[in-house]
């Protein structure tokens, strides 16, 4: 994962193009109004109009099944990691 750590399809773990890694945040499935606490550890999605990708076990928890698929969310971040002033800024140059 974009966190360093190796995925496990058991954990709160969670991928998001937006918030920082290292974010805790609230997912809540509206259909259900069941919800879970999962940690962004990776980038993603990389399909036009998701917003965040669940580990298999947190999208059980919140109640999307498999032949689901996808579901209307709200997503909360409950703590945003402050950044690292100790790493320099990286730069791309073409």
């Amino acid at each position: 994962m974009a966190d360093g750590t190796r995925m496990n399809p058991r954990n709160d773990n969670a991928a998001s193009k937006t918030l920082p890694l290292g974010t805790t945040a609230r997912v809540t499935n509206l259909d259900t109004g069941r919800s879970a606490v999962v940690t962004i550890q990776d980038r993603g999605p990389f399909v036009k109009g998701r917003i965040v990708d669940l580990s298999p076990a947190t999208a059980r928890e919140i109640g999307l099944s498999r032949e689901d698929g996808l579901a209307q969310v709200e997503v909360t971040p409950l703590s945003i990691p402050e950044p690292d002033e100790t790493k320099p800024a990286r730069t791309t140059t073409r």
